[in-house]
């Protein structure tokens, strides 16, 4: 016999077979019976965020260690903008991309280089051309060394995905112990206004789909800074 007749045969066996009810496992009992919301029911497998506001800290910077998150953390201010033009000295940054904010105005400012802004329209070949694109996002999170942005808080869809370098600058009061509290923080902001847009960023963007060998940049920036004080 044949391979290949093997695995027909093996198929033809298995549809022979009524399919498991769901939630049954054929017969077998699962894991763990579900009891809850989902966010509870996987809460033992996750890390935890950290029950103070420097071990929630200790726990992103960790986390972003593991992402290949380039992760920041200024004293003040005048500390993070010092970061952000050393970053944009040592990869030769020519052109950024920011939409108007707090935080963007302070940080395109100390950069002194041209800005793409997106506030009020943009052509995305010159977007993609600029060396980064800067950002604010809404909160980050201790437990899995995320960051939400959205499309209010991030100057819309693409700001965070068309430039190879992703900057996101952010600060301390925006971190939060886990999941739970990104989403009732979320819910709290926008109430019944949301945005078009709600993205979970977890470091760089990647793949393993070939060989499963990472490979960051593969649908957006491959590189994600984060800029904290």
């Amino acid at each position: 016999m044949t391979e290949r007749e093997k695995i027909l045969g093996r198929i033809r066996e298995a549809l022979t077979l009524s399919a498991p009810h769901p939630g049954t496992h054929g017969g077998h009992e699962p894991a763990q019976t579900f009891t809850g919301r989902p966010v509870h029911s996987a809460q033992p497998w996750l890390p935890q965020g950290g029950e103070t506001a420097e071990e929630q800290l200790e726990r992103f910077r960790a986390a972003s260690l593991d992402l290949k998150t380039d992760f920041r953390d200024g004293a003040d201010e005048a500390s993070a903008m010092a970061i952000l033009k050393e970053i944009a000295q040592v990869e030769g940054w020519k052109k950024v991309a920011a939409h108007r904010s707090t935080l963007t105005d302070k940080a395109t400012q100390a950069l002194a280089l041209p800005v793409l802004r997106t506030d009020s329209g943009y052509d995305k070949h010159e977007m993609e051309a600029c060396d980064v694109g800067i950002t604010e996002c809404d909160v980050l999170v201790a437990q899995t060394g995320s960051l939400i942005v959205t499309s209010r808080s991030s100057g819309g869809r693409a700001l965070s995905v068309l430039p190879p370098h992703h900057v996101v600058i952010a600060r301390r009061e925006q971190l939060v112990r886990d999941l739970s509290a990104a989403f009732a923080l979320i819910q709290q902001k926008y109430a019944d206004n949301y945005p078009s847009m709600i993205s979970l960023v977890t470091g760089p963007s990647r793949t393993g789909d070939i060989e499963r060998i990472l490979v960051l940049g593969a649908h957006g920036p491959k590189k994600l800074t984060v800029i904290l004080w």
